[in-house]
């Protein structure tokens, strides 16, 4: 006598479905494990790099949280569309793997994800992994010429606003280019004070919180989007000034020690504290107040 146990009972750990995929992850494994490994140990160590592990880890779990989507049924795939894209990701990833143009070595892995997933699944699959995918942008690492025409302008912008805000209350400071002087110091705002890469972390924290959030109102989300560059900027501004203030109440010492080490983080919790009062303001405006969790935004729970 034989006994039919329900689906529901049979144990899922040799899905079929999951052998599909074994080929396509060890081949990533094998291009990109090199790529992070050189990132991790050179520069991702950098101060002005160091969202990247955490951009990393977010898309590695926000694929985690997707999985099941993997393995749903789709008979939308596009394997032609799917592989010339593929194909072109590659061509960009040994372009950059042989010219060490990390650039093009981290970007080909966007292209060559959405042509595995339309190969595979079609454009249901890429619109499921769609902000996971997007959200690698937040590790590309910035060319120079673009740093370097970026920094200034921003270092002026903010040892500005720095010294008309403590001025305003009072103290002793005057400004000569990014050359800060208070009392009997002299600061200069480097370039890691510019602020420009705490403008791409904040943003790529600040779009995570939207997208979790998943408010059903465009327009919410698209006043808590336009409002991400300026919150980091504001934040940056209040480390230089609170460096400032440590520097002129404590001395040199204290300035450059362990605070101003430790003003990476605070400007980090400044630019939350800045996102969630506004978020929370939103909130109070009935138009703007709409429900979270929508259903194209819910996380697949394991």
């Amino acid at each position: 006598m034989s006994t039919v146990l329900p689906d529901s009972v049979v144990p899922h750990f040799g899905n079929v479905q999951w052998l599909r995929w074994l080929p396509i992850a060890l081949g990533l494994l094998v291009l990109y494990v090199p790529t992070f490994y050189s990132l991790f140990t050179g520069l991702w160590r950098s101060d002005d790099y160091m969202h990247g592990p955490i951009v990393l880890a977010v898309v590695l779990w926000l694929v985690w949280q997707r999985r099941q989507a993997l393995q749903a049924a789709s008979d939308e795939s596009r394997p032609a569309l799917g592989i010339a894209v593929a194909s072109l990701g590659l061509l960009v990833y040994v372009l950059g793997r042989s010219q060490d143009i990390i650039i093009f070595e981290v970007g080909s892995l966007i292209p060559v994800l959405v042509g595995v997933l339309l190969a595979m699944r079609g454009w249901d699959g890429v619109r499921a992994f769609g902000f996971p995918i997007a959200f690698i942008l937040f590790m590309l690492p910035l060319p120079g010429m673009i740093v370097d025409s970026l920094t200034g302008p921003l270092k002026q912008h903010v040892s500005a606003i720095a010294e008309d805000a403590l001025y305003a209350f009072g103290y002793p400071i005057a400004r000569t280019g990014v050359i800060l002087t208070v009392g009997q110091y002299q600061l200069l705002v480097a370039d890691a004070c510019s602020g420009l890469h705490s403008l791409i972390s904040m943003s790529a924290m600040g779009m995570l919180y939207i997208y979790l959030m998943g408010y059903s109102s465009w327009m919410r989300n698209a006043i808590l989007l336009a409002c991400l560059l300026p919150i980091a900027f504001a934040a940056n501004v209040v480390r230089v000034a609170v460096l400032v203030l440590v520097t002129y109440h404590f001395g040199d010492e204290a300035g450059q020690g362990f605070i101003h080490d430790f003003s990476g983080i605070f400007l980090f919790i400044v630019g939350l504290v800045f996102l969630f009062a506004i978020d929370g303001a939103l909130g109070h405006f009935r138009s703007l107040a709409g429900a979270n969790s929508r259903p194209g935004h819910e996380l697949e729970r394991a």
